[in-house]
């Protein structure tokens, strides 16, 4: 991510160091040495750059550089995987060795797969920003296992329309549907069975053993395995403790048991994950108040309305109207 970022800011005459120590980073991240940046820094940062260049679309650009080996081990393990299908399982259950601030589904609805990227920490500025780098590498990925002229049947984002769709268009080569709840890609589900070719089944094993152990050794707790779990469902109407209870093979009150002694609840993670998603919807896209609604399953709108007032202590529109991009402002909620 921070050569690809460097090389476009370098192409669009801007100074990458100086737009880090302006985001309050550090700038040897352009060295190519592994240091961990906080979610909501990066975001401040892709939000910075996107202005100071003058490029809505940049998060592509960005995306548009990176592969498989971007990826580091979990890019060589899906390389070495039997199938597409087993390649992107692999990045959905490991994705957090390499990004640790945002949540990768795969899920199969009819004849369709659907794969989403969604951030499931808190993020203030940049998030439509990284859906959008995010599903331009999960592309190029696609085409380094399916072949070079891979193409989704549609890709979503959850941002406003650009001034300019034809980036996106260019890229994707398929529609791209902008204003939706979630950054995802949809392709036809039998894509899923196509063999890799070249796959080596012995360094699949050896890769999927490392990144274990890489993931062994960052802490984790229950809260943290749900949050990451309820950012996908938040937006699928699954969020109901008693599916996760089945997923985590826990009985709800084992569930219950073990927030509470994390100083957490169930409920309280749903709301926080529920109010996440409405800011960034709030703030990145002109949907409706009841599309939002809609979106977080809430029962009508006068109880989405409820709920932000009591998270946040002021209504949807005010705070959409406070917070959202000048650019946005100016457009009327629900249409483009």
């Amino acid at each position: 991510m921070a050569q690809g970022l460097r090389t476009v800011l370098i192409e669009r005459d801007a100074d990458p160091e100086g737009l880090v120590r302006a985001a309050e980073l550090d700038p040897r991240i352009f060295d190519g040495r592994s240091l961990s940046v906080p979610f909501v820094a990066l975001g401040r940062l892709f939000a910075l750059a996107a202005e100071r260049t003058r490029c809505p679309h940049l998060g592509l650009l960005v995306g548009q550089h990176a592969d498989l080996g971007s990826l580091g081990l979990v890019g060589l393990l899906m390389r070495h995987c039997a199938t597409v299908g087993d390649a992107l399982r692999a990045l959905e259950a490991h994705i957090g060795v390499q990004d640790r601030g945002a949540v990768v589904g795969l899920g199969i609805e009819a004849e369709l797969a659907v794969l989403s990227y969604a951030p499931h920490e808190p993020v203030s500025e940049g998030a439509a920003l990284q859906s959008e780098r995010a599903l331009a590498v999960t592309t190029n990925i696609l085409r380094a296992l399916c072949g070079s002229d891979w193409v989704p049947l549609e890709v979503l984002l959850p941002r406003s329309v650009p001034p300019d769709t034809g980036p996106y268009q260019d890229f994707f080569c398929a529609p791209v549907r902008f204003d939706q709840e979630m950054a995802a890609l949809v392709f036809p589900a039998p894509v899923l069975a196509l063999p890799i070719a070249g796959a080596d089944p012995a360094i699949r094993r050896r890769v999927e053993d490392q990144v274990r152990c890489l993931e062994a050794a960052q802490p984790h707790t229950l809260a943290d395995d749900l949050r990451q779990y309820l950012r996908t469902a938040v937006t699928r109407r699954r969020c109901r403790a008693e599916r996760v209870a089945r997923l985590k093979f826990l009985h709800r009150r084992t569930l219950s048991r073990r927030l509470r002694a994390e100083g957490t609840s169930f409920r309280r993670l749903a709301n926080e994950v529920q109010f996440q998603v409405a800011k960034q919807l709030l703030t990145d896209t002109t949907m409706g108040l009841a599309q939002i609604s809609a979106v977080l399953d809430f029962s009508e709108p006068a109880a989405f309305t409820h709920a932000f007032r009591r998270w946040s202590g002021t209504t949807p529109s005010a705070w959409r109207k406070a917070n959202r991009p000048a650019d946005l402002s100016r457009r009327p909620e629900g249409g483009a």
